[in-house]
């Protein structure tokens, strides 16, 4: 199993999908992770000092699993569905050859998040189906799938903790409230946590069910018991 997971900004990957990637790494999985963008904005000061500095904030987390990220280096802010990045995303796709690649949803919050999905939907083709990330706050998301991470919740603190230039302290409280909420949806035990993702069905991609990591368990729905003297 071949899992690219692309993300437009050095910590997306790690706030979105980080808990389901550790989940794949304990399957065996091979992962590669593209960066779109070089996260220049991402924060004060000088535009090339903090790239680099999140590059090797973004090397830190993938590092956690044993990968080594790729960068796009497409200009933080400025991202279109163009030409020029749908031939670099297509090239990515034909050298990873991977089973499934994952990236943001059409509609998130951020500009650079809907171009990269566009551009991801338009390169992939027929060439591998596409799964959507949850977005931020979840608003605007329906989940079609779910899996479990309550296992990898502490590697992936550890992951979004990484890019200590972007205060993750915030992203990682937002991330775990999402990922409670998540597993709630799917009557999680207390404590359980899950990522929640979309598959919109494309031509020759039907059912990607094997291709995802073991979902939340289901458990039987209990319901309170009524007041003592109610009648039967």
């Amino acid at each position: 199993m071949k899992i690219l997971a692309l993300g437009a900004h050095p910590d997306d990957i790690e706030i979105f999908m980080f808990g389901t990637l550790a989940a794949y790494a304990a399957q065996g999985a091979g992962l590669t992770f593209a960066i779109a963008t070089d996260g220049a904005r991402g924060g004060m000061g000088d535009p090339k000092a903090l790239a680099r500095l999140r590059r090797k904030e973004a090397a830190k987390a993938a590092g956690l699993l044993g990968v080594e990220p790729r960068f796009l280096d497409f200009p933080d802010g400025e991202l279109v569905a163009d030409a020029a990045f749908i031939a670099a995303l297509k090239a990515l796709i034909g050298e990873v050859k991977p089973d499934l690649a994952i990236t943001h949803a059409p509609y998130d919050y951020h500009g650079d998040h809907r171009a990269l999905s566009d551009g991801v939907r338009l390169a992939a083709s027929f060439a591998v189906p596409v799964l959507h990330a949850d977005t931020l706050g979840g608003t605007g998301f329906s989940p079609t799938h779910y899996v479990e991470i309550s296992h990898h919740w502490d590697i992936k603190a550890k992951a979004i903790l990484a890019h200590q230039s972007q205060g993750p302290e915030h992203y990682l409280h937002r991330a775990r409230l999402q990922n409670e909420f998540r597993a709630g949806q799917c009557n999680g035990a207390s404590g359980a946590l899950a990522e929640a993702f979309r598959f919109e069905p494309t031509f020759p991609f039907a059912d990607i069910r094997a291709l995802l990591p073991p979902a939340p368990p289901i458990r039987p729905l209990t319901t309170s018991p009524g007041p003592a003297n109610a009648a039967s």
